[in-house]
């Protein structure tokens, strides 16, 4: 078991670290990832907006009718 979990493990470093990345990051890469991040920040916001009373009321140590 221990012989396995060393090769999953030597496999995952190998395929996250590996020793030279010919890779070509387009310059719309960066736009990509700030539009992913804005997103999941509105989405966070909008569920925190939709289910406000049920986290007030959670903290407030209010049960629910």
């Amino acid at each position: 078991m221990n012989r396995i979990i060393r090769f999953f493990f030597l496999i995952f470093i190998v395929l996250v670290f590996p020793p030279k990345a010919y890779a070509y990051l387009d310059p719309g890469t960066g736009s990509y990832f700030f539009q992913i991040l804005i997103g999941i920040v509105i989405g966070g916001l909008v569920s925190i907006k939709i289910f406000w009373k049920k986290i007030k009321d959670f903290f407030n140590g209010k049960k629910e009718n």
